[in-house]
């Protein structure tokens, strides 16, 4: 089985890059570490790749790129593919810091870059704006979650985290509750991207600097039920929701099945589970319309 082990960046298409330069980098908090005529790549400042930039006619998250399990091994994941009638491509120096990727696209049509043994771009950035630890997770609208699911967890080995009733589904590949999301919709586009951040104080300065920018929020400051995750949303440059996110849930050992023990937690131990609306959030404003 194939092994993913973590959500490294997300690709955006954008139709004005300077802009969406101007807001990783002011509001966001990343750090620009390449800069061509059509395309741009940024990192956190711990020195990991989170996202790259296209130049281009629409504003849409073309592609999602995940780091393999140690070890992994290329002639069998291409087989394994193969096999399962996937089609699938390599490409070579797509990124800074990657040297070779197989991409294939999801049922939703997003493509989906595999690579291994990544090279920090640099350490100990200097910042300004928020300046977020990771890429935490990416959700996408889809016409059927659960097909989306049985892909994720049957191609790539995710596992389900937990659902929201049945139109909702979270997965994961590590000890994060979710790494990717889909939610049922009649148009299949990203819903929102998520960043951690190191801690509630975090959270706080960053809704200060965003009301500094002039720069609404949509939903939040809240604690959310599945995940357990504190949360503030906004949107970009482009319209695209954002969540800056601490303290999501974490299954730390998979044997006991649980997520590592928390106060706020309902169910004690707290497994995954099948979450009814009115349970979400733990506490903060409900959600405003249109929001899921």
């Amino acid at each position: 089985m194939i092994k993913v082990s973590r959500i490294s960046h997300a690709t955006f298409e954008t139709t004005d890059l300077k802009r969406a330069i101007d807001y990783f980098t002011t509001v966001n908090g990343l750090t620009l570490v390449e800069r061509e005529a059509g395309n741009a790549f940024l990192a956190t400042k711990t020195g990991l790749l989170a996202i790259a930039l296209e130049q281009g006619e629409a504003a849409a998250c073309r592609a999602l790129a995940f780091e393999l399990s140690e070890g992994a091994d290329f002639a069998a994941i291409r087989q394994r593919l193969a096999d399962a009638g996937i089609q699938f491509e390599e490409r070579r120096d797509c990124a800074p810091g990657i040297d070779r990727t197989i991409s294939l696209r999801d049922p939703n049509g997003t493509r989906i870059e595999l690579f291994a043994k990544i090279a920090y771009v640099g350490t100990d950035y200097d910042v300004l704006g928020v300046g977020p630890l990771k890429l935490g997770h990416v959700a996408f609208f889809a016409t059927d979650p659960r097909r989306m699911s049985e892909f994720y967890q049957q191609v790539l080995g995710f596992r389900i985290a937990d659902w929201l009733e049945d139109s909702f589904v979270f997965l994961r590949c590590n000890p994060d509750h979710h790494t990717v999301n889909f939610l049922k919709g009649d148009a299949v586009r990203m819903h929102h991207i998520a960043f951690e951040l190191k801690d509630v104080a975090h959270i706080a300065v960053s809704c200060d600097l965003l009301a500094k920018k002039r720069i609404p929020l949509i939903w939040g400051p809240l604690r959310f039920g599945p995940g357990h995750n504190l949360a503030a949303f906004h949107r970009n440059h482009d319209g695209h929701l954002v969540e800056f996110y601490a303290e999501l849930d974490q299954m730390k050992d998979e044997s006991l099945g649980y997520y590592d023990p928390r106060p706020w937690h309902r169910d004690q131990p707290q497994r995954p589970k099948v979450w009814k609306l009115q349970e979400d959030p733990i506490w903060g404003p409900p959600p405003p319309p249109g929001f899921l």
